[in-house]
C-alpha cells in the first residue's frame, strides 16, 4: 500500500513543509507517503462560476490511478476517531490498495471529485487552512499507525 496526499496549492509556508516532512519521516517506509500538489486555478473577482473548481478537479482526477482508493478531506465528511483510523489503515494495508487523500482548493472540489471519492472524511467540523489540514492529516496517519503498531505515541 502506498499513501499520498493530492492537494490543491503548490506553495505552502515553511512551517507546513517542515511539519509534513517531520511526520512523513516517521511513517512506515513501505507506505512511501508523498505529497503531490496541483496548481490553484486562477480566480476572477466577482465570477460566481465553478470554472476554477472544475479545472482543479480535472487536475486532481488526472493524477489518480484507476484502482486507487480515494479519501476526500472535507469538513462536511464523516468524523473518524483515532481507533477507527488505525483500523482502516490496517485494513487498507491488508488490502494492498493504494490510497490517495485529497484536499481541494479554496472553493472545495468539483462534483466529479466528490463522486470519485470512496470516503469523505472530516478532520474537523471547523474549516481549516489548507496547510494546517496537510499537517493534521500526516500527524493523524502517524498516530493511527502508531496505535496499530503498539507504539506509545498515540497516547500523547
Amino acid at each position: 500500500m502506498h499513501l499520498r496526499l493530492l492537494a490543491v496549492g503548490e506553495r505552502q509556508p515553511a512551517w507546513v513543509d517542515d511539519a509534513v516532512t517531520f511526520y512523513t519521516r516517521r511513517l512506515p517506509r513501505e507506505w512511501r507517503f508523498r505529497v503531490d500538489a496541483v496548481a490553484t486555478a486562477k480566480r476572477h473577482r466577482n465570477d460566481p462560476s465553478t470554472r476554477a473548481k472544475e479545472t482543479e478537479g480535472d487536475a486532481l482526477l488526472a493524477r489518480l490511478g484507476d484502482s486507487e482508493r480515494v479519501v476526500l478531506l472535507d469538513e462536511r465528511g464523516t468524523s473518524v476517531d483515532t481507533e477507527s483510523l488505525a483500523g482502516r489503515l490496517s485494513d487498507w494495508q491488508t488490502d494492498g490498495q493504494d490510497v490517495g487523500f485529497i484536499i481541494g482548493g479554496p472553493d472545495g472540489v468539483s462534483e466529479a471529485v466528490r463522486r470519485r471519492a470512496d470516503l469523505c472524511w472530516s478532520l474537523s467540523a471547523l474549516t481549516l487552512p489548507h496547510g494546517l489540514a496537510r499537517v493534521l492529516l500526516v500527524e493523524q496517519l502517524y498516530r493511527g499507525w502508531s496505535l496499530g503498531a503498539g507504539h506509545p505515541y498515540h497516547r500523547s
